[in-house]
């Protein structure tokens, strides 16, 4: 597989999402077995960066993920994110970057999963109640102890993210990014490349949907995320099931799956940017893996960003107030 640079952190160029393994999605949880085989197949293939967070499960997924690393540590570039739990009492999914949080989660991660330093560290949300500065200082600290190789912000808008990259290189944004979900497009994007930071991609399939797999969410889970996500519900389900027959039908041209030509175009937005797709079967990893061998001219580039634009927020109203604009 091809390498590409996220600042001066080398990756493959496409990684592996770890959080529907675990938590979120319909079946999450219930084959650690085939996960880990994932995870194995993934580091066969050259995929390098394999993504996982504290708050997924909380907590079991950096457990899977060290169990599936063992013995292979030098084949990954690791990244883990902090700040959706508190460690003071409040727990999951409360807000905390404060220094003394950090330090704690950091610990807590490189217990689970079982290494001495982490290669990519995020802040998973931005905490409004701690200056970035005083995060990244701690962070900081943390490189020169050795326990971090690379920081990076998940969902900050420009002004952190130039704030935070002042005190300390920032070397990745990670935020969703896909056909259908265009956020970073043009100011963040242009803010990236100004500062020489790269882009990590989340949910390039939007969450399954541009894989053409998904007719109904009859079979979803009570507890799967997409039961509450705009895109899947009602009205804009019926309507964004246009995009994916657009995207179908420029994969037919291709000869390509059309989870492969969404990955492709994602691909074709620069050599700074790298998709994560999650999945937790071995089939699926094969063929997002290929999609590095997906070539599109650029009348099909074009036709896929021209795809209907996705009826609905990417996230529900309460992940949505997280998000840095």
């Amino acid at each position: 597989m091809q390498h590409i640079h996220l600042g001066t952190l080398e990756v493959a160029r496409i990684g592996l999402g770890a959080m529907g393994m675990s938590t979120a999605y319909t079946g999450a949880g219930s084959d650690d077995a085939e996960s880990i085989r994932t995870v194995q197949r993934a580091l066969d293939l050259g995929v390098t960066l394999i993504d996982t967070a504290e708050i997924y499960g909380p907590f079991v997924n950096e457990e899977l993920i060290g169990r599936a690393i063992r013995g292979r540590r030098d084949e990954v570039v690791l990244a883990t994110k902090f700040g959706l739990v508190s460690h003071a009492g409040a727990g999951p999914w409360n807000l905390d970057s404060s220094p003394a949080n950090v330090r704690v989660a950091l610990e807590g991660s490189l217990r689970r999963l079982g290494t001495d330093h982490v290669d990519l560290y995020y802040q998973h949300r931005v905490d409004p109640h701690t200056p970035i500065e005083e995060t990244v200082g701690v962070l900081a600290e943390l490189v020169a102890e050795g326990k971090i190789r690379h920081l990076g912000l998940s969902e900050a808008g420009p002004d952190t993210i130039r704030r935070a990259h002042a005190v300390h290189p920032i070397t990745a944004l990670q935020s969703e990014y896909s056909l259908w979900t265009r956020d970073p497009e043009p100011t963040v994007l242009a803010l990236l490349r100004e500062l020489g930071i790269g882009l990590v991609a989340y949910s390039p399939l939007g969450r399954g949907f541009l894989t053409g797999a998904i007719r109904s969410t009859a079979d979803f889970a009570d507890d799967d995320s997409r039961k509450s996500n705009p895109r899947f519900t009602g009205e804009n389900f019926e309507r964004n099931l246009r995009a994916v027959d657009e995207v179908k039908a420029i994969a037919a041209e291709v000869g390509a799956t059309p989870a492969q030509v969404a990955l492709a175009w994602v691909l074709a937005q620069g050599e700074d940017v790298v998709p994560i797709p999650g999945t937790k079967r071995v089939s699926r990893l094969e063929e997002n893996v290929a999609a590095d061998a997906v070539q599109l001219t650029s009348e099909q580039i074009d036709q896929l960003t021209a795809v209907t634009p996705a009826a609905g927020e990417h996230h529900n109203e309460q992940q949505m107030r997280m998000i840095e604009r």
